[in-house]
């Protein structure tokens, strides 16, 4: 029997071409860079934790070169861009991963969030409504949705939403801290006080107040009060009253006016209206700023001034504030010029242990203008502070002490006290 020869086979030149394309066709499919498509997540996460933004961005970046379609990718990068502060990008990344799965509740809250941030609230309120159809009783859910109400102005539900989120979650510490700043659900606030100035130039003044503060509701607010005067052996008998309109959760618009009887140490009549805005921030220091204008006409037997006055209010960490006010005044009295007074003030306020809050305050210039001896000249400089303490959750009393320096070695000291219920 002859031995069988067996010779070696080799592809023919077609087939190694076939081969050759197809090797060349799922070459891309395949990570670069030694980054496989497990192990990119786990180096986004190290790099977030690193607080390293950038690194993590440029791992998702690649991802995506190499897998443009990676829906988990353009979450994480929906993310980073939030974190980054590029809101409306990140708004299409999560737009663009809801296509395909619309009721991921993870995306659902980010997209709320970046529409929150970006001052669209009734938008970001629509999100969490689906979010909280698809998962009742998330805690993540029902808390920022709580919080969106708030903004809104609709304290009630905000409140009730809050109070589900401790049913479901007892130790949530969002939702306690947001319930107590949101306060008692109260509608009135009624405030009686009384104030003394002691001159040590002339007699002692004193005046006594009472005022009723209403908010009827996430756009309506109103104040009537009354004030009486006994000053430089003069009574005087004012009314005020005003009312606010909120046309937008940021914007307001308030106008009021003020009148007494005929004497010679306050206003007889008084007009003003003032324009806010509110502005709220995502930054470590500064959590929000509120602004005002205002244009305050008064009118006294002799005598009459405008001012025009800017306030802000700048809401600083762990309940800090700094309030700034600059006021213009153009002063006329019988027979005389015009003339332009300067006057400004500042405000810090800071919270204290035992249901306590103060403040301290520096005055400069004619600061106060419903009282005849502070217009005409400059009052000085001003410095005092203030105490407020909550006695319960209705119930308050606040309290001040000031003392001001004239010219020609002229001080006033003043005292303040008053009691508020909230009904």
């Amino acid at each position: 029997m002859s031995a069988i020869e067996i010779k070696p086979s080799y592809l023919s030149g077609e087939w190694f071409i076939a081969l050759c394309i197809a090797i060349l066709f799922f070459l891309p499919a395949f990570p670069a860079s030694g980054q496989t498509s497990d192990d990119w997540q786990p180096r986004v996460r190290t790099e977030v934790q690193a607080q390293n933004l950038d690194a993590a961005f440029a791992v998702v970046e690649q991802r995506l070169a190499q897998a443009p379609d990676d829906l988990e990718a353009h979450g994480w990068r929906g993310r980073l861009l939030a974190w980054k502060g590029h809101w409306p990008e990140a708004e299409a990344e999560y737009l663009l991963v809801l296509r395909s799965f619309p009721k991921d509740v993870e995306v659902l809250t980010s997209l709320s969030d970046v529409l929150l941030w970006q001052q669209k609230w009734q938008d970001s309120l629509q999100i969490l409504d689906q979010a909280r159809k698809i998962s009742p009783s998330d805690p993540e859910v029902l808390v920022r949705r709580a919080r969106v109400l708030s903004l809104l102005g609709h304290v009630p539900e905000a409140r009730s939403q809050y109070r589900e989120t401790l049913h479901f979650d007892p130790n949530n510490q969002d939702a306690r801290t947001a319930m107590a700043d949101l306060g008692p659900n109260t509608v009135h606030e009624l405030r009686i006080g009384d104030d003394v100035d002691f001159f040590n130039y002339t007699g002692a003044a004193q005046t006594q107040g009472i005022s009723l503060n209403s908010r009827w509701n996430q756009r309506w607010s109103t104040v009537f009060g009354t004030s009486i005067y006994q000053r430089f052996g003069e009574n005087a008998a004012k009314f005020l009253a005003s009312t606010a309109f909120h046309f937008t959760p940021n914007n307001w618009l308030n106008v009021g006016g003020a009148v007494a009887n005929q004497q010679q140490v306050v206003p007889t009549h008084e007009a003003f209206f003032e324009y806010g805005h509110t502005f709220r921030f995502r930054d470590h220091w500064i959590r929000g700023l509120e602004g005002s204008f205002q244009q305050h006409w008064y009118w006294y037997n002799g005598a009459h001034v405008l001012t025009f006055a800017t306030n802000q209010i700048v809401y600083l960490p762990r309940d800090w504030t700094w309030t700034l006010a600059v006021i213009g005044a153009r002063t006329g009295f019988a027979g005389t010029p015009v003339a332009w007074e300067p006057s400004g003030w500042s405000k810090i306020g800071f919270p204290l242990p035992r249901h306590f809050t103060g403040n301290v305050f520096y005055a400069v210039g004619t600061e106060n203008f419903s009282q005849i001896d502070q217009i005409g000249r400059i009052a000085g400089h001003t410095y005092g502070g203030g105490l407020r303490y909550q006695m319960a959750e209705r119930q308050d009393i606040t309290g001040y002490v000031s003392r001001q320096d004239l010219k020609l070695n002229q001080t006033i000291t003043s005292f303040g006290l008053s009691y508020g219920i909230h009904f």
